[in-house]
C-alpha cells in the first residue's frame, strides 16, 4: 500500500486496512466502548470483530514535550522498520511470547506523509486491569500487591527489557492484584547496567509526583520497601 503499511497477528482475521485504525470506524460500527486521553497517547477502546469477549486498545501516537506543542503526531520518516508502531509491536510480540505480564499485541500502521508519518497500535484490553495510580487513589495498596509490583519489575529487568516510562500509569494491576506493564514505546533490549536504577528511581518520582498531584494517593515509605523487597533488595 503506498501511503502506509500494516503488521498484524496473523491469527486474527482481516481484512487489514488503514480504516481498521480510525476511531470513526469503530464508532460507526457500534463497537467503540470508551475513549481515554492523556499523556502521548490517545487510546480508544473497541469490542473486537473475532471475539465478543475481548476488548481492544487502539493507541494513537503522540509526540511529548515541546516537540508535541509543534509537531503533535507527526513523527520524521526513516524507514518502515523504525516506525513507533512497528517497533513498539515487535517488541511486545518478543515479550507476550516470553510470557511476561504485558498485553497481546494484535496489530501496528504506519501512514506515511513525505518526510513524516504518522503511527497506531492496536492490543488486546487486560481484562479488569486498572492503573497503579488508580488504586493508589481508592485507598491503600496491600503491601504483598506491592512486593508483586517489584517482582513485575525485576523480570522485566532479568529479561533484559529497558521500558522507557516506567511510571504509576503503565503498571497496572488486575483484579487478581496480578501486575502488567504498558507503553513499550521507544523501549528496547540492553544489557545489564545502571538502567536498571535509573528505571527504578523513575518509578520512584512518579509515584512522589502523583502524590503531590492529588492527596487522595495513597503512598507511604513502607509500600517502596514493600516494592525493594519484591524486587530482591534490602530496604534502605
Amino acid at each position: 500500500m503506498p501511503d502506509g503499511a500494516i503488521l498484524h497477528d496473523p491469527r486474527v482475521s482481516g481484512p487489514w486496512t488503514l480504516t481498521r485504525f480510525l476511531p470513526e470506524t469503530w464508532r460507526e460500527a457500534g463497537r467503540l466502548r470508551e475513549e481515554a486521553v492523556g499523556g502521548r497517547g490517545t487510546v480508544v477502546f473497541v469490542a473486537s470483530e473475532e471475539d465478543a469477549g475481548e476488548d481492544w486498545a487502539l493507541r494513537h501516537y503522540h509526540r511529548g514535550g515541546l516537540p508535541g506543542r509543534l509537531l503533535d503526531d507527526r513523527f520524521a520518516w526513516t524507514g518502515a522498520a523504525l516506525t513507533r508502531s512497528f517497533r513498539e509491536w515487535r517488541l511486545l510480540r518478543r515479550l507476550h511470547n516470553d510470557g511476561l505480564p504485558v498485553p497481546r499485541p494484535v496489530a501496528a500502521a504506519y501512514r506515511r506523509q513525505g518526510a513524516t508519518y504518522t503511527a497506531d497500535l492496536i492490543t488486546a484490553r487486560i481484562p479488569g486491569a486498572q492503573p497503579l495510580v488508580a488504586h493508589l487513589a481508592r485507598g491503600p495498596v496491600p503491601a504483598d500487591a506491592w512486593r508483586r509490583l517489584g517482582r513485575c519489575i525485576r523480570r522485566f529487568h532479568d529479561a533484559g527489557v529497558f521500558h522507557a516510562d516506567l511510571n504509576v500509569h503503565n503498571l497496572l494491576l488486575d483484579e487478581s492484584s496480578r501486575p502488567w506493564l504498558l507503553d513499550f514505546d521507544r523501549g528496547r533490549m540492553r544489557q545489564p547496567g545502571g538502567w536498571r536504577r535509573a528505571n527504578l528511581d523513575r518509578f520512584a518520582r512518579s509515584l512522589r509526583k502523583a502524590k503531590a498531584m492529588n492527596d487522595a494517593v495513597h503512598v507511604a515509605p513502607a509500600d517502596w520497601s514493600a516494592l525493594l523487597t519484591g524486587y530482591g533488595q534490602m530496604p534502605a
